[in-house]
């Protein structure tokens, strides 16, 4: 329970980073609110993670297979504009911006994984 809940707070840790990164080098993924209102947003994105994204993954599999896993980047996508229709301090304007901003978040996530299991090695 305890590593269950080390890991979801990492989690909300690392989407809050990833989602910093977005506002900051992607024009057109603007964020209108103080740092508590961008962990509420990092908290979020994490439940839409962890419930939609397996859900999305399962129905979309056969493309993600044909696709040779690009179709991940469509599913990240529009866990982003999940978050963007559920955070009211989000906006991203356009499908340029949701690509760019999709494209940082999940290479963030994914550097800040490796380096976390780098680090706590189990």
């Amino acid at each position: 329970m305890r590593k269950l809940l080390g890991e979801f707070i990492f989690h909300i840790f690392s989407n809050t980073i990833a989602l910093f990164a977005a506002v900051n080098f992607v024009a057109g993924f603007t964020f209108q609110g103080d740092f508590t209102a961008m962990l509420i947003a990092a908290a979020i994105l994490t439940v839409i993670n962890l419930l939609v994204k397996p859900i999305l993954k399962l129905f979309f599999g056969p493309l993600i297979l044909l696709t040779f896993g690009l179709f991940s980047i469509v599913i990240n996508a529009i866990t982003l504009a999940i978050l963007d229709f559920f955070s009211t301090p989000l906006t991203i304007q356009g499908y340029v911006p949701l690509l760019y901003g999709t494209l940082i978040v999940t290479a963030v996530n994914l550097t800040l994984a490796l380096a976390g299991k780098w680090i706590y090695k189990e």
